[in-house]
């Protein structure tokens, strides 16, 4: 009676599938590309890919079936097949001989036939479209490394380290007799503000001087749009060809605050959501049109200012600003310790100086019948306090023409919260 070592399923036929579909969509781009073919040509192509992906396919098979020792086989052959070939194909000597790049995608290809023969399928045809995209595009992929600077490399790394090694080690909480202490909360708020700066340096390359910080604002303002305005604000200092830039990029920081807001409360209360949602049309109003015509004015008639050789990063200016944050919040809690709380919207308020969010999400969970619009109006006053605070920030740290236009365009925004919970039930 013959023993069947792997089962004549569907699933069966759909892993070798994705397997050889892998290999084949690899030696369609090595073709396609021109290592196939030709006196220098690859030891690989379409139907030796395709088939490469069926043997790490068959070998991942036979090690689920518990035939690892088979399984394995099979794919070692494929290694061999393919470091053996490299070792020819390099003996010309040629760079393209040595290039490899087929050699090692052969490679690849058998590995992810073992992934898919072993059933992760989803994860086989993701990280094959990675790896036929990544051999298309050669030219563009060649373009960005040739672009980047040292100093945006040196800033990569640095930023790396930090977030990596450096946060990790650093504790939760220590405990002070003024209130706990966040190291590790107030250092990410750090890379949250670096990160800022590198993708405002990375933008404003790629975008525009001035229209790179107002897509790097309404982006950062998905994380903290009072970063992005103590940020640009202190940015304004250094250059003046830039703050109509900046002013534009804190004005939609702040405008994206709104729907941010509001789609957090709808997901946690939809019905303290919906009371939330009149009160925050108008300033979202207000907020989109000022930044559309911040974004559209001329920054200067000027010729552009040169700019020295900095690390994009700023991380000295990300960490005094993480530790005002700190600062901030370690009064509140000396003085709601000291004094109790004055009531529900004046803790919003002081709440809203820093963190919209976590006034937002505490109203969200105690908000229960009569309470629901007390809850939604505390909402409003929180991201009210954080608007005038952010217009502060701007008209005091800013300079210039980022100071007139991010500080009215905030007021402007500041005054419609307020009349709105004036005038609305």
């Amino acid at each position: 009676m013959a023993i069947i070592i792997v089962p004549e399923t569907l699933d069966t036929a759909a892993r070798l599938a994705v397997a050889g579909l892998v290999g084949l969509a690899v030696g369609i781009e090595r073709e396609r590309s021109g290592h196939a073919i030709g006196p220098s040509r690859d030891f690989a192509g379409v139907r030796t890919f395709f088939l490469l992906g069926l043997l790490g396919g068959l070998g991942g098979l036979l090690v689920m079936a518990e035939v690892a020792l088979a399984g394995m086989a099979l794919v070692a052959g494929g290694v061999l097949l393919t470091v053996g070939a490299y070792v020819v194909t390099a003996r010309r000597g040629d760079a393209e001989a040595v290039d490899g790049t087929t050699e090692v995608a052969a490679l690849v290809v058998l590995a992810l036939g073992l992934l898919a023969g072993g059933g992760a399928l989803r994860l086989t045809a993701a990280l094959a479209a990675l790896v036929v995209l990544a051999l298309a595009e050669k030219e563009l992929l060649h373009g960005w490394v040739q672009r980047l600077d040292p100093i945006e490399m040196r800033a990569a790394f640095h930023f790396a380290v930090l977030s990596l090694v450096v946060l990790p080690l650093l504790p939760v909480v220590i405990a002070s007799p003024v209130g706990d202490i966040t190291p590790r909360a107030t250092w990410v708020l750090a890379l949250v503000i670096s990160g800022l700066n590198f993708a405002g340096h990375i933008a404003r390359n790629i975008v525009g001087r001035e229209r790179g910080y107002a897509v790097t604002g309404a982006l950062g303002g998905l994380v903290s749009s009072t970063a992005v305005t103590w940020g640009f604000a202190r940015s304004s200092r250094d250059d003046a060809a830039l703050r109509p830039g900046y002013a534009a990029g804190v004005i939609a920081a702040s405008t994206v605050l709104f729907p941010r807001v509001l789609v957090v409360v709808l997901l946690l209360n939809a019905s303290v959501g919906l009371a939330v949602l009149p009160y925050l049309a108008a300033p979202f109003v207000i907020g989109a049109a000022s930044a559309w015509w911040a974004a559209r004015v001329p920054a200067s008639t000027q010729a552009p200012v040169y700019e020295a050789p900095q690390n994009p990063l700023r991380l000295g200016a990300a960490l005094q600003m993480a530790v005002a944050f700190q600062l901030v919040l370690l009064l509140m809690a000396f003085v709601r310790t000291q004094f109790g709380d004055a009531g529900v919207y004046t803790t919003a308020a002081l709440f809203g100086l820093t963190d919209v969010d976590a006034i937002s999400v505490s109203m969200t969970r105690v908000a229960q019948g009569d309470f629901t619009p007390v809850a939604a109006r505390a909402i409003v006053v929180a991201v009210a306090s954080n608007t005038a605070a952010k217009a502060v920030i701007a008209a005091t740290i800013g300079r210039g023409v980022f100071r007139l236009r991010a500080a009215a365009a905030l007021a402007a925004m500041f005054a419609a919260l307020i009349a709105a919970l004036f005038l609305l039930p």
